[in-house]
């Protein structure tokens, strides 16, 4: 694009920008930064699916990582590659379009966590849901075992309101038709580990949920995950705020710089087309 006036009346498109390299450049190099993550996300998403037996990876679509790692990574590729090739061949509609689904993806993150605030009550009866369809499938998904099981011992928890919650699980139900050997148990991250333990007893959890509360509690976690999230919540508003922050401004970063190279773009259009039309006027 030209970089200034070039004849045509005094005082004409004197208020007219130039197209900034510095904001042009500064934008591709955004993009190209965040279109390599994504690349690299759809690699391992591609990568963990390939890997999974497929009867386990469909098993618990919903939670899948490897499924949300492909989505978000192919969704990143396509809107990073519009921001790229945009600022680079000063495409007005590929820049718009950048731009467009950066703020949609931002008014969305910003609804979803008003609507979380104001109806936590149902986002809580919502997690507890989703914690109850882990449970189910917790033997059914490699993935998903290991992210309870590590939720577990971080949290210091068992089960989604209480311990007897694994009995929702076909290999932990306390039916006495149950021919399972984990009958009546909960997964070994429920259980009180000292750091002294170098092997551990994978089968300390055995015959837990019979016991009561109380003495269940001498060698499991008895309270549920989801009040130990909860308090996790509210004792680290300011770390979460700090996260939602960080996600937040490059996504206004991207949507400033789109806008005045937009603009820039545009007045460089405009002033081109006025030095066309007056070109052979002699009295403009």
């Amino acid at each position: 694009m030209a970089g200034g006036r070039r004849g045509g009346a005094p005082g004409a498109g004197e208020d007219y920008s130039p197209v900034s390299p510095v904001v042009k450049y500064l934008l591709f190099v955004f993009n190209f930064i965040f279109w390599i993550i994504s690349l690299v996300m759809v690699g391992i998403g591609v990568y963990a699916r390939m890997m999974k037996h497929a009867e386990a990876a469909l098993a618990c679509l919903s939670v899948d990582p490897a499924i949300m790692l492909l989505v978000v990574g192919i969704l990143m590729f396509i809107i990073t590659f519009c921001g790229c090739v945009g600022s680079l061949r000063e495409n007005i509609c590929l820049l718009q379009t950048f731009c467009i689904c950066l703020t949609v993806i931002f008014l969305l993150q910003l609804t979803a966590g008003v609507l979380g605030f104001i109806f936590s009550d149902k986002a809580r009866a919502r997690v507890t849901e989703m914690v109850s369809n882990a449970i189910v499938h917790y033997r059914e998904d490699l993935d998903l075992q290991n992210l309870i099981d590590f939720g577990q011992k971080e949290f210091g928890c068992c089960g989604g309101v209480t311990y007897t919650d694994w009995s929702q699980n076909m290999y932990f139900n306390c039916k006495p038709e149950n021919p399972s050997r984990e009958r009546c148990s909960v997964p070994f991250s429920c259980c009180l580990m000292t750091k002294k333990e170098v092997v551990i007893n994978t089968m300390c959890g055995q015959g837990m949920q019979q016991l009561e509360f109380v003495e269940a509690g001498d060698h499991i976690y008895t309270n549920g995950c989801i009040d130990k999230l909860v308090d996790w919540i509210h004792s680290n508003l300011f770390l979460l705020g700090g996260i939602a922050l960080g996600l937040a401004i490059p996504q206004l970063v991207g949507i400033l710089l789109s806008q005045i190279l937009i603009n820039q773009i545009k007045d460089q259009i405009e002033l081109q087309n006025y030095n066309l039309k007056h070109r052979s006027d002699p009295w403009s």
